[in-house]
Parts: structure tokens; C-alpha cells; sequence
């Protein structure tokens, strides 16, 4: 029944994608080109509502049962409200957040979803207790705007937010987690056919309706795979998102040095600098797949590592990070901290050898 319920999501979204485009340039859900924008044309952006109502018939065609179902799919309706008001609207940066809150919370309260507690490696647990609350909702929200934050070339979102998908719903069938393999797989499958028209050159966006829709999913399905559990596997998530996130924490880290509102807009994402290195759109989108399939495969790596082979794993992966933030200027050209430490060893040994 899976199986059948994949090939009718994909189909779903591959027949619905079409007709939402009709409608995003009938209601004026359209994107304009601007300063900060790589596309040259008005482009329709509400391709995101294919992807939900692919996803919201494969719910209701093979019914994953789960306690976390209803509040799940409210909290879905909430963010799809959300990014949908803002395609058509384009809502404050505080509407948004309140509507991203509405859908954790729609989770952690109605459905009790929270991260309670983390067997440390050795020995002992570590107990959030009052905090597993804000954790919680901060984690939702958090990886919520990591995917929005990336969406930003033709099929970079959708097929970053796949990868991660594969990911989850991989390690999930391996843990015997079915219900996050069929909800994961469904995401996968409605996100899939969507992105036969949003791959370069795109003829539709996914706009918000799309990427607050699968940062969310994303968020809670990891939470479901992973809650409760050791130390080492709380990190798996992280690293299977590791694109979006350390993304977004650049762009926190830069927008602090610049003396910047960590809501202002700039081109100085990872795609954006990318982009500048003279890489073309389609290159651009392909390396940062390669990038996600290689956080995916970490995880995996790490997911079966002992204790000490897996800090030893997740140090190098922060160091590769860094060197790679530093090298395209994620933080800033000027801002390149262990670049010029090793740059200055090095003209010191050089000294001393003269």
C-alpha cells in the first residue's frame, strides 16, 4: 500500500503543480525580480500548495496511524496558512514568525512532542525539564527557516529538503520507525514530482507555501526519529541538515560582525557566494545536492560509529565547515578567523626558515 500511495503523490503533484501555477498568476501570488533575486522574470510562487495537497492525499489514502497525527497535520494547516498569506501578501517578518510559532506550538501542545531528555555518552541523562518546552518549539522553528532561508535557486530547497528526507525515512526504516518512513516517503514523493517544474530553469516556485511547509515537516519528523535518545544520536538530525543550518548560522554570525537585525536580507548566502566564485545556477544547485548527500552520508557513517570515533567525526565535519565558510565568504571576505591563523604559521615558519 505504500508503494501505491508514493506513485499517487508523485503523480498528484506532477498533474496539480500545473494548475497551481494558473492560479498563483490569477490571485497575483507572483514573484517579482529585484536586486536580491537571480530570476530575470515574474515568476509564480505558490508551488508549495502542490506539494501539500500531494502529501495531504497520501495522508489520507494509506492513514499512518501515530498519537502525533492530528496535531501534526494541524500544525501543517497553520504553516501552509502561513506561507500561503505571505506569497500572496507578503506578510512582516512577525506574522511570519507568529504563524511559524502557532505550528510548534500546535505540536508540542496538542500532541506533547517535546525533547525531555538526552542519554549523555558517559553515563547519566541530561534533563530538560521546564526547558524541553522552548527547546522544543525553538528546534521547529529553527529548522523551519533554515529551509526558507535556503530556497532561494530553481529546486534548491526541494532537493535539499529530498536528500535530508531520504535521510530520515533511511535511518527511520532501519530504527523500525514506520510511521516516520510513511509520512517521510510522502513528503519525498509530493516534493519529487514538484520538482520536475521547479528544477533550473523552473517554471514555478515553491515560495513560502512550500519551504515554511517542508522545514516544518522536516523539523517534527527528525524530532520523531530521534527524541529521547543518546547524546550522539541527537546530533544526527543536526547533521543531516547540515546545509540549511550551518547556512543559517553564518548568516547569523555575519549579519552580528556587520551590525545588522538578524532579519535583514542579503546576497551573501551559501548559494549567493557560490554563484560569485563563477559557478553557473544549475552547478550552484548540483554541488550544494552533493553537499546535503554528504551530511547524509555522515550521519549515517556516525549513526553506526562508537563514541570516540564519532566526536572524532563531527570535529573534522565543524573544521571542513569552517574552512569551506571561510573560503567562499559566508561570513564576510574580511572575516576568515583560522584562514588567517594558518596563513600567519605559515609566514612565521617561513621567517624562521630564512
Amino acid at each position: 500500500m505504500l508503494y501505491l500511495t508514493l506513485i499517487v503523490c508523485f503523480v498528484a503533484s506532477i498533474l496539480i503543480t500545473p494548475l497551481i501555477k494558473k492560479l498563483a498568476f490569477v490571485i497575483g501570488a507572483t514573484d517579482r525580480p529585484n536586486h536580491r533575486k537571480v530570476h530575470q522574470s515574474i515568476m509564480p510562487r505558490l508551488g508549495g500548495l502542490a506539494i501539500f495537497i500531494s502529501f495531504m492525499a497520501g495522508i489520507f489514502l494509506l492513514r499512518p496511524e501515530n498519537s502525533y497525527s492530528f496535531a501534526i497535520i494541524i500544525g501543517c494547516l497553520i504553516i501552509v496558512i502561513t506561507g500561503f498569506c505571505d506569497d500572496l501578501f507578503e506578510l512582516p517578518a512577525k506574522y511570519k514568525l507568529l504563524g511559524q510559532l502557532a505550528a510548534a506550538c500546535s505540536v508540542v501542545f496538542l500532541g506533547d512532542l517535546q525533547m525531555v531528555f538526552i542519554n549523555l555518552p558517559f553515563g547519566g541523562q541530561l534533563q530538560f525539564g521546564f526547558f524541553s518546552i522552548p527547546f522544543t518549539i525553538l528546534w521547529i522553528v529553527g529548522i523551519t527557516n533554515a529551509i526558507n532561508l535556503i530556497d532561494g535557486l530553481d529546486g534548491l530547497a526541494a532537493g535539499v529538503s529530498s536528500i535530508a528526507l531520504i535521510t530520515i525515512s533511511g535511518m527511520a526504516m532501519i530504527q523500525g520507525n514506520f510511521y516516520v518512513v510513511a509520512v517521510g516517503s510522502i513528503v519525498l514523493a509530493s516534493t519529487l514530482g514538484f520538482l520536475f517544474y521547479n528544477f533550473h530553469p523552473a517554471s514555478i516556485f515553491m515560495g513560502d507555501t512550500g519551504a515554511l511547509f517542508l522545514g516544518f515537516i522536516i523539523s517534527v519528523l527528525s524530532l520523531l526519529g530521534f527524541k529521547n535518545v543518546t547524546f550522539i544520536s541527537f546530533v544526527i538530525p543536526v547533521i543531516i541538515l547540515g546545509v540549511p543550518i550551518s547556512d543559517t548560522l553564518f548568516a547569523i554570525i555575519r549579519r552580528i560582525i556587520n551590525k545588522q537585525p538578524l532579519s535583514a536580507p542579503d546576497k551573501s548566502h551559501l548559494h549567493h557566494c557560490m554563484l560569485r566564485m563563477g559557478y553557473s545556477h544549475r552547478q550552484t544547485v548540483l554541488l550544494i545536492y552533493a553537499m546535503a548527500a554528504f551530511f547524509g552520508l555522515v550521519a549515517v557513517i556516525y549513526s553506526q560509529a562508537r563514541i570516540g570515533g564519532a566526536l572524532f567525526l563531527i570535529g573534522m565535519v565543524v573544521l571542513i565547515i569552517e574552512i569551506i565558510a571561510e573560503k567562499i565568504g559566508l561570513m564576510g571576505k574580511d572575516h576568515r578567523p583560522l584562514l588567517n591563523i594558518v596563513r600567519t604559521l605559515k609566514t612565521s615558519t617561513a621567517k624562521d626558515r630564512s
